[in-house]
């Protein structure tokens, strides 16, 4: 299973701050999946970056596998 938290503008536009998913899929799919019948949800997760097990990215190809934790978050704006 992997761990997958959602942030800010993620977590409203979803209605959930956390899901647990079966491994072996792609970020990419991960996110179709959540947006899935979630009205508005698709534009905001589309302009999310990503910590995989802690470390920034933008690739949306990676596989996670079981144990793995992503956060999704979305821009964040201020100073």
């Amino acid at each position: 299973m992997i761990t997958i938290r959602y942030f800010a503008a993620a977590k409203s536009a979803l209605g959930v701050g956390q899901q647990q998913r079966e491994a072996g899929t792609s970020i990419a799919q991960v996110l179709a999946d959540a947006a899935s019948g979630v009205p508005g949800a698709e534009p905001v997760l589309a302009r999310c970056s990503f910590l995989h097990n802690g470390q920034a990215t933008t690739d949306r190809r990676i596989v996670l596998a079981d144990g793995d934790t992503l956060d999704v978050l979305p821009p964040f704006a201020g100073g």
